[in-house]
């Protein structure tokens, strides 16, 4: 059989995908480190630039993926509809770490404490979406825990980009 003759290797086939939620939470974990190095920020200004930047990027994946994989197909509602749907997560792994922000008055948390909090809140949500991921994807336990590891590693980066930008 020539090269070309070759079976396509596909990934399996996942019921829904994680990968926004995931790389939404690292964006949103990314913003609270941005906004900590402006000074303090007010929380309902964090709140705000979390959703909008969720929407904002939510809004280039769109656009990325219906321009870039269909530029020479026919666009039709349905297809801009189930990109959107599908692109979704990004916004919505915002959502828990603004919630966060916004909620830390009640928790009697400071600025800073708030920042902390969102950051967490964050980091959690990224583990935990590509835990999701793999799991939902059929992983074993062991690839499982590598997933969450990795995004573990690339959260605790995120906490090192914020504690040495306050320093």
């Amino acid at each position: 059989m020539a090269p070309s003759d070759a079976p396509e290797e596909r990934a399996p086939e996942v019921r829904g995908d994680y990968t926004g939620a995931v790389y939404g939470s690292l964006l949103a974990a990314s913003v609270v480190v941005g906004a900590g190095t402006l000074g303090t920020f007010p929380r309902l200004h964090l709140v705000a630039l979390l959703l909008a930047t969720g929407v904002v990027f939510w809004a280039a994946h769109v656009f990325s993926r219906l321009f870039g994989a269909r530029m020479v197909h026919h666009l039709s509602w349905s297809v801009i509809r189930r990109t959107s749907r599908e692109e979704r997560p990004i916004i919505e792994a915002a959502v828990p770490p603004a919630l966060a922000a916004g909620i830390s008055p009640l928790l009697g948390l400071g600025p800073q404490e708030m920042a902390w909090l969102a950051l967490a809140v964050a980091l959690v949500g990224q583990v935990g979406w590509a835990t999701v991921a793999a799991s939902r994807a059929g992983a074993s336990r062991g690839l499982m825990a590598v997933a969450g590891a990795i995004n573990l590693l690339l959260g605790l980066l995120i906490v090192l980009l914020k504690v040495a930008l306050q320093h």
